[in-house]
């Protein structure tokens, strides 16, 4: 069976939340709404008010993790203060999930690269979670969604530099590249699989840079906007959206982020998510007005 994704041309704050209504799906229990706080300096990362309407509706708290390279958010009380100053404490409860140790390790019995993942310790106070993704192109992974908020951004700083490395995190930004991209679909697993089912995921293609919103110098927006998707499949949402990116052929930007995707081989994080079993590739799109 296909998995379902919702899909709507218009970005509002309003629109978002219409979408998620529409698939029924009740997170139980005390909601870990997973968002990217944006490293200081960047212009492209997405506002809290824009995601206001949907975190209220949840009654969800705002999670985070901290980096493994030195900038506005490798430390708590750093990242406190970005979140402060991006407006993030001031609309919503805030948890940094790494902010306290030792980690909380989860197993990957059949990963394809680690089997491991260490991920913030805060993640066992909830029952479910919400990934909200700004889809945009990744400086290292090709691109960036619902599979890397699920690994690199539910990862713990050390867990972090463990998925880079491919398990060995001396190799943070030396592994071969495509066991780099093998161990985030590996990581995202696991937290998917903890939440069982638990779990919703919302993408966000507006303000499409090369660039991903940990870097405090990102290139401008490159591709026009295109729109909101919805679905409780990571896998079949990134797909969408790699195919929404192909589709829009003519904008003038399409090349230059398809460069940025194909020369990391950002697809092949879908294709090993895909292989481990916890999404598909196949998808039904309902557009909604």
């Amino acid at each position: 069976m296909k998995s379902k994704v919702w899909f709507s041309r218009t970005i509002t704050p309003e629109k978002v939340l219409e979408l998620y209504k529409l698939m029924q799906k009740q997170l139980p229990g005390k909601v870990a709404v997973k968002v990217h706080s944006g490293e200081k300096g960047n212009q492209n990362f997405l506002r809290p008010d824009f995601w206001k309407p949907l975190i209220g509706f949840t009654g969800g708290t705002v999670v985070e993790c901290n980096t493994a390279y030195e900038g506005s958010r490798d430390t708590t009380a750093k990242h406190m203060e970005t979140m402060r100053l991006h407006g993030w404490k001031d609309s919503f409860p805030i948890d940094i999930m790494d902010a306290e140790q030792p980690d909380l390790e989860l197993d990957i019995p059949k990963g394809l690269k680690i089997h491991k993942n260490y991920v913030g310790r805060h993640l066992e106070n909830y029952d479910s979670m919400l990934v909200l993704s700004h889809f945009k192109g990744h400086p290292m992974g090709g691109y960036g969604g619902a599979i890397k908020q699920l690994s690199i951004g539910v990862a713990s700083s050390y867990g972090k530099a463990y998925i880079h490395g491919a398990g060995e995190v001396e190799e943070i930004w030396t592994s071969d590249h495509d066991s780099f991209l093998e161990s985030m679909a590996d990581a995202a697993s696991s937290v998917a699989e903890y939440f069982n089912g638990n779990i919703a995921y919302v993408n966000v293609m507006k303000n499409m840079s090369v660039d991903c919103d940990c870097c405090a110098v990102a290139e401008d927006p490159c591709m026009k906007d295109i729109g909101i998707l919805v679905s409780l499949d990571p896998v079949a949402i990134d797909q969408a959206c790699l195919d929404l990116v192909y589709a829009a052929k003519d904008d003038p930007g399409q090349a230059h982020l398809l460069e940025r995707i194909e020369s990391r081989n950002g697809v092949h994080t879908i294709e090993a998510a895909a292989k481990l079993g916890f999404g598909s590739r196949e998808y039904e799109l309902t557009e909604v007005k």
